[in-house]
């Protein structure tokens, strides 16, 4: 949480002008709490073994299994998914999971008269966006800038910045600009109550 204020507080926006002034500093009272409410959820993470980078939004992400086994990265966007923790998920800096995801690392071999569970890690890169609904299976990983379309299912490999959709997935000929340079949370209001319209240099600067 220190580091998030650290931050917060050396990119935040110093109008000169009262006016502006005034506007700005109610906008951070007012989001006061719900600022204190994502920073305290990545806290208690944290201290139940996940490893959480600096200004990172959950929502009401639900996790089964051993936290410790979960890695996110810097300003990363998780809405309301769900994630199984029974072997690693590793989720890059400014990656964006939207509601309905689910990531799932474990499954059962068909083929196997005693139907042992199998787990395999999730990697999901750097600027990659996960959307509505769509369920990555064990053992994926999700390159950096690829987009996941809404309600696929994804069983292999996504390369960078590719885009892709359906269930099974499959790629589809647009490709993602390689030039990605934003932050998916500071728009959002507690943070950007505070970096306001200083946001534009801070992607530049820091992401």
């Amino acid at each position: 949480m220190t580091t998030d204020f650290a931050f917060l507080w050396s990119n935040r926006e110093r109008p000169k002008e009262f006016n502006r002034r005034l506007i700005v500093w109610v906008k951070r009272c007012i989001q006061l709490f719900p600022l204190f409410s994502i920073l305290l959820r990545s806290k208690f993470l944290q201290l139940k073994g996940a490893q959480v980078g600096k200004l990172v939004i959950m929502g009401n992400a639900k996790f089964q299994g051993r936290l410790v086994n979960l890695k996110i990265g810097d300003q990363v966007s998780l809405g309301r998914c769900e994630i199984a923790l029974h072997e690693k998920v590793n989720i890059g800096n400014f990656a964006v999971l939207n509601d309905g995801v689910i990531l799932l690392t474990a499954s059962h071999g068909l083929t196997d008269p005693q139907w042992k569970h199998k787990t395999k890690p999730i990697l999901v890169g750097e600027y990659a966006w996960i959307a509505t609904n769509a369920i990555i299976l064990p053992g994926v990983t999700i390159g950096r800038g690829a987009v996941v379309g809404a309600g696929a299912v994804v069983r292999e490999n996504v390369p960078d910045y590719a885009v892709i959709s359906g269930n099974p997935s499959v790629v589809t000929h647009i490709e993602r600009t390689r030039k990605l340079n934003y932050s998916p949370v500071l728009f959002n209001a507690p943070f950007e109550a505070w970096v306001g319209r200083n946001i534009h240099s801070i992607c530049r600067e820091n992401l």
